[in-house]
């Protein structure tokens, strides 16, 4: 297993990131190989296996190629000449060779630096860059006709309607014979029926989606002086055709996706290939609508709701470097760019680009890696940057540019914290008498109110009066979120869903659940009771099912339609509502609970990022944070947008306790249906674990959600210093651990979740 002594995000330059792409590269010999060749395949394998090449194939890495396993064929791909260790009267043909382009060289490096710095099987990381398999088939066929060549014999005695069939066939391209009839107003028998003759002339064409193709060449707004340099300053690093990572550091408002519009304008002007990462799918729709009034035509999504379809003439597509713009969500890292300009990570400290399950990454961190291996500039843009992305500006190993104040002079929001010791709502309210005043102020005004509660659902906990039993998850150890609003008991971990409960199968008490804590739904139950005449809307991942659902949201949003907007993390970022002059945080407390490495950071980015909605236009905007306790750091950063002070705390105490991004930190997490086999390997992790000058072993502990999906769950908390690499360390340890066939071990390099 390859090491490596960093996060990507911090040695992208480091020898060892170097390390890790040498080893790479001696995987994956560019040579022709004739005799055997290593194929690997996208299963959770510890390599690739070897194969037999037929004599009339040629093989050259990258391919995709069809092999028997076991009973089985799988499509696989040519990793390199083969091993030798295999004898020869041993080895299965290749049976076939996909019609689709090789995997590109700085694919299968990405892969194996994904799969070295992850301690993931090869495998399971090509799996995610084989995301579309029926992409790789030869793609479909449709049989057109165009005019043929004719004597003027012929021409005369053509009648009415094969002229009208010739006309349309005239100055267009050839048809199907059903298009080509209707166009003519005949029926599809007199197509065929002159070909059959020879006045057209049928011919096979490949069936290819089109896709609009947005022009950089197209202007642009006029840039403010300050955006101007900061978009000169990344045209200039995408002109360089090679790798960089740069931080595009603004104020909420300030421009920052009209700046990263300029380079992305560049790489199209240089014909190649741009990504862009999105955290949230309800950032899209505006995001969206923005791009295609920029460029001319909108980019290619990539998600998990597209059809099977849409992902195959996708992903086909962007291979054959006929798509010029993807913007997608983290697995688009793995599309397979014939000739990436670009990357943009927007939002780049989003939570949302950890994956926690399976190949477990974070996609800002994979975003640098992946440029680098494609020689292509990387732009990470956030109002709150993540302490490492900081950290690595400070150390120069990124470049910034820094858009200090909004665009068109405009000013932050005021913020203000209520202390809810002093001004308490009425009992069983949750809005605070300076919340609700200047709720009424803007209702009056004319201006729409933001009520952000970072908590789904009607109540996080539903209790009995008689004994005090609480409703969990049968397969968590989590309380069921009541949704009032669909009658049901959610559990927002597993998902189980049940209705609600009329007797406590505790005591038996007959109708005494009792709701405790609000939700979003509870909230909007008594705004709409204190401000009967105003239009609210939800705005939640549970009212809005899907993307056009979002974007129309977000469309009565701007038109004005909606008064009080309540939502979830989902309206903290990236949205711009003009006339949304309030923002009201109803349980600011909620993230700094429960003692996580990032409680600080993650709070602070997500209530300054949700402030930053108010007054993005004429408007001034005010932003009210309830808190019981507003001497905390985070609530007086907030108070007095001294941001940079903040962080520099923030990083001083990390550097002390030596936790990242000054140090080093991986996760085992132990699972199983049954305990006593977890408790098993976790006594066996603990007896052969490393012990030596600058690491430090943690656990086992039970983790906070000790059940999960029916699993019993142990964590081991592994930390370095700085200059210890963690990859080496971790693969000694656990090659030496059995796992029965129940239990499961997790491996997470930089966790960032510590449940």
């Amino acid at each position: 297993m390859a090491s490596s002594s960093d996060s990507p995000a911090a040695t992208i330059s480091s020898d060892s990131a170097s390390e890790l792409q040498a080893e790479a590269a001696a995987r994956l010999r560019p040579e022709t190989v004739e005799n055997t060749v290593k194929v690997l395949l996208p299963l959770p394998l510890a390599d690739a296996y070897d194969y037999r090449v037929p004599a009339e194939m040629h093989l050259v890495p990258g391919h995709f190629v069809v092999v028997p396993l076991g009973k089985r064929e799988m499509v696989g791909v040519v990793w390199g000449a083969g091993t030798g260790e295999v004898p020869q009267a041993k080895l299965r043909d290749v049976i076939g060779v996909l019609p689709a382009l090789p995997m590109a060289d700085a694919m299968r490096r990405f892969v194996d630096w994904v799969s070295a710095y992850t301690l993931m099987p090869p495998g399971a990381v090509l799996r995610m860059a084989m995301s579309a398999p029926s992409a790789l088939e030869a793609p479909k066929t449709e049989l057109v006709y165009r005019a043929a060549e004719q004597s003027d014999d012929a021409a005369l005695k053509l009648t009415a309607a094969r002229r009208r069939v010739l006309d349309q066939l005239k100055d267009g391209p050839a048809m199907p014979a059903a298009e080509l009839a209707h166009l003519a107003g005949v029926g599809t028998s007199v197509v065929k029926t002159m070909a059959s003759v020879g006045l057209l002339e049928a011919v096979e064409r490949v069936v290819r989606r089109s896709f609009p193709q947005p022009d950089g060449m197209r202007d642009g707004p006029i840039l403010s002086p300050a955006q101007k340099t900061a978009a000169d300053g990344l045209v200039e690093k995408v002109k360089a055709h090679a790798f960089s990572a740069m931080l595009l550091d603004g104020v909420p408002g300030a421009g920052k996706t009209e700046v990263y519009f300029e380079a992305i304008a560049a790489a199209l002007a240089a014909g190649r290939q741009v990504l862009v990462l999105l955290p949230e799918i309800a950032l899209t729709a505006q995001w969206l609508r923005r791009f295609e009034d920029r460029f001319g035509a909108p980019p290619a999504p990539w998600h998990s709701g597209l059809t099977s379809l849409e992902r195959r003439e996708t992903w086909r597509a962007i291979a054959e470097g006929r798509v010029g713009v993807v913007v997608g969500a983290r697995s688009a890292l793995f599309l397979p760019f014939a000739n990436l300009g670009l990357i943009v990570v927007d939002e780049e400290h989003d939570g949302s680009f950890k994956q926690d399950e399976g190949v477990v990454y974070n996609a800002r961190d994979m975003a640098v890696v992946r440029a680098r291996l494609a020689s292509a500039p990387v732009v990470l843009a956030s109002a709150t940057p993540s302490l490492e992305s900081v950290v690595n500006v400070k150390t120069g190993r990124y470049g910034e540019v820094h858009l200090p104040g909004r665009h068109g002079g405009h000013q932050l929001a005021t913020l203000s914290a209520v202390d809810m010791r002093r001004d308490p709502p009425a009992r069983g309210r949750w809005l605070s008498p300076p919340v609700v005043e200047a709720m009424k102020t803007a209702l009056a005004a004319g201006e729409q109110t933001l009520l952000f509660l970072n908590r789904r659902g009607y109540a996080p906990i539903t209790l009995c009066r008689a004994c005090g039993h609480g409703l969990e998850c049968p397969q968590c150890s989590a309380w069921l979120v009541e949704h009032r609003f669909r009658r049901s008991l959610v559990c927002h971990h597993c998902g189980h869903t049940e209705a609600p409960a009329h007797s406590c199968k505790h005591c038996g008490a007959v109708d005494q659940f009792v709701a405790c804590g609000p939700g979003v739904e509870r909230l909007a139950e008594e705004a709409q009771e204190l401000f009967p005449e105003a239009r609210l809307e939800l705005f939640t991942s549970d009212s809005l099912m899907n993307r056009d659902e979002a974007e129309a949201a977000v469309d009565r949003m701007i038109n004005g339609e909606i008064d009080i907007l309540i939502g979830t993390q989902m309206a903290a970022k990236g949205h711009h509502f003009p006339n949304l002059t309030l923002v009201a945080v109803i349980d600011a407390d909620l993230g700094l609970n429960g003692g996580d490495l990032r409680a600080a950071e993650r709070t602070f980015q997500l209530l300054y990022q949700v402030a930053g909605r108010a007054g993005r236009e004429g408007r001034p905007g005010r932003a009210l944070i309830q808190t019981h306790n507003p001497e905390h750091a985070v609530m007086q950063a907030l108070v007095s947008g001294d941001r940079d002070r903040f962080v520099e705390v923030e990083l001083a105490d990390r550097e002390v306790a030596g936790m990242p991004p000054y140090g080093r930190l991986a996760s085992l997490i132990i699972s199983g249906p049954d305990p006593a086999a977890v408790d098993n390997v976790c006594a066996a992790l603990a007896r052969g674990a490393p012990h030596r000058e600058g690491i430090t072993v943690l656990g086992p502990s039970t983790a906070p959600l000790a059940l999960l999906r029916g699993r019993h769950r142990r964590r081991f908390l592994l930390k370095t210093s700085r200059d210890v690499a963690v990859q080496p360390i971790l693969h000694a340890w656990l090659e030496r651990i059995g796992l029965p066939g129940s239990v499961r071990l997790q491996v997470d390099v930089d966790p960032y979740s510590f449940l």
